[in-house]
């Protein structure tokens, strides 16, 4: 079966095996599109299937236990097109080692992104005998609960020229040992070379840290890479890192978006971003410690390019948080805003008005878990925001006034979300749908059906509906809508069919 043309092939009609009439581009580009499961059951089918899926396969994702380094040959050798390659393997067992690892660049030339997970058993010796390959594609790394420090990071910097994209999370060794990242420790290196060429090599343009205990560690290497980096990303790592972003001496970077998620980071830190990062598009600030309205006047005033701005206000001990007034300068000055997300921020008419006036192509907006956002606030934005294309409201307390006032107005809104509002009914958001079919409404408060423009648990109609059709939608608040919409139908038929039976 797909093997190829045969006069023994018994259908050439109708009944024929029409996989046989498509090329091996389009074959693959099918297979591009399936799930690994489907995809690796393809791959059974015959030979012509396993031939163009070998060739064509993009991205192998494999349990690094130790026992799969002898296969490493073999596999390869098979998808010799894999440019994404994801080891992962439980910390309780023994990964692959350092001896599999350096083969990887002879046996996948044309790798682009490498993953390890919980591949213990790698250490520094292993990453610098894989980066004095100096693979030639290699642009994404990412290490996680790995057994790696310093000298192998730093050599795979140094060593690999199209790297731009570095991920490290959960290295204890990295913490333990307090070697901050930097290229002037040239002796742990095998190769050797100018100390102004090394520099040359940090190319990188995104950064991410992720439960790191050690701030001061970064600060060569963010100095290092000032002018080519573009995204920084800082996630529940410890440490002063107001003192890290003030070591960035340059007088501009080419930093465009910064996220900082539960980190001590104060108003020093925003002031050092604002001086050095005067490209700044996007920000997230979601739990940082010592944030107050400061810092952001600060960066209003020097960012003026901000696209997207994130804000989850936190205070420690009670102490000073962003508030409107903090906000009131970001929508005053930074009239660029396409997405506001704010949480715990207790903003009122007076700053959406500046929001609504001075930011005109802002589109998507989120306000969350504040007690100041009710049914006036939400009448403001459906009568000045007509650019708005998605609007989140979570923990607020608006009623069904507030969801009528945002579907008479908003005439540009396309996806309306409502979440632990317990003040909005269903029926509110029944009568907006029937409204504005067009507008997608997601709520938690239970998932509800529509058919034939007929609401099924929609109140006073839902005992007196007779007929329901096979043509559901569903609007629920979870990713598994689709899911839910295939079950539904399917006791929407069960039930159909039971009541045509006779007794």
């Amino acid at each position: 079966m797909g093997q190829g043309y045969s006069s023994s092939w018994p259908g050439q009609g109708r009944s024929g095996d029409l996989s046989l009439e498509l090329p091996d581009d389009c074959l693959a580009l099918i297979f591009g599109n399936l799930g690994c499961h489907d995809r690796n059951n393809c791959s059974l089918v015959c030979k012509r299937w396993k031939h163009v899926d070998s060739k064509s396969r993009q991205r192998l994702i494999l349990v690094a236990r130790s026992e799969i380094s002898l296969w490493f040959p073999s596999l390869f050798t098979r998808f010799s097109s894999v440019s994404v390659l994801s080891l992962k393997c439980s910390r309780k067992l023994v990964s692959v080692d350092n001896d599999a690892l350096a083969r990887i660049p002879t046996l996948l030339p044309s790798l682009k992104k490498l993953k390890l997970k919980g591949c213990v058993d790698i250490t520094d010796t292993g990453l610098v005998t894989f980066s004095l390959h100096h693979p030639p594609l290699l642009s994404k790394l990412s290490f996680a609960s790995c057994g790696i420090g310093s000298r192998g990071v730093v050599s795979l910097l140094i060593n690999c020229p199209s790297l731009k994209d570095l991920t490290l999370k959960r290295l204890r060794k990295l913490d333990a040992e307090g070697t901050p990242l930097s290229f002037e420790h040239q002796s742990c290196f095998e190769t050797k070379s100018n100390t102004n060429d090394c520099y040359s090599y940090a190319k990188l343009e995104r950064l991410c840290l992720k439960d790191l205990h050690n701030a001061r560690l970064f600060i060569p290497l963010l100095g290092s890479s000032a002018q080519t980096l573009k995204t920084l990303i800082v996630c529940r790592s410890s440490g002063n890192w107001d003192s890290v972003l003030q070591s960035l001496q340059t007088t501009s970077t080419s930093i465009v978006e910064i996220q900082m998620d539960n980190v001590q980071l104060g108003d020093p830190g925003l002031v050092a971003i604002s001086s050095y990062c005067p490209r700044l598009q996007v920000l997230y600030l979601s739990r940082a410690t010592d944030c107050t309205d400061n810092g952001l006047s600060a960066i209003s005033n020097s960012c003026r390019q901000l696209r997207k701005l994130h804000i989850d206000s936190w205070s420690r001990f009670g102490g000073r948080a962003i508030s409107e007034e903090g906000f009131l300068s970001i929508a005053t000055k930074c009239s660029c805003l396409q997405e506001v997300v704010l949480m715990g921020v207790a903003i009122t008419v007076i700053s959406l008005n500046a929001l609504a006036t001075s930011c005109p192509v802002l589109e998507r907006m989120a306000l969350c878990n504040t007690d100041s956002v009710g049914d006036l606030e939400m009448q403001f934005i459906g009568y000045k925001f007509n650019a708005l294309k998605k609007l989140c409201i979570k923990n607020c307390p608006i009623s069904d006034t507030g969801i009528k006032a945002v579907g008479e107005g908003c005439a540009s809104l396309v996806k309306l979300k409502v979440k632990r509002c317990r003040g909005v009914t269903k029926e509110s958001v029944w009568k907006l749908s029937m409204r504005r079919r067009r507008l997608i409404v997601s709520v938690d408060n239970g998932s509800m059906l529509l058919a034939d423009d007929e609401m099924v648990l929609a109140p006073k109609r839902a005992s007196t509906s007779s007929s329901r059709t096979h043509d559901v939608n569903v609007i629920c608040g979870s990713r598994g809508a689709l899911l839910l919409r295939s079950r539904f139908e399917h006791a929407l038929r069960f039930n159909n069919n039971n009541r045509r039976r006779p007794n």
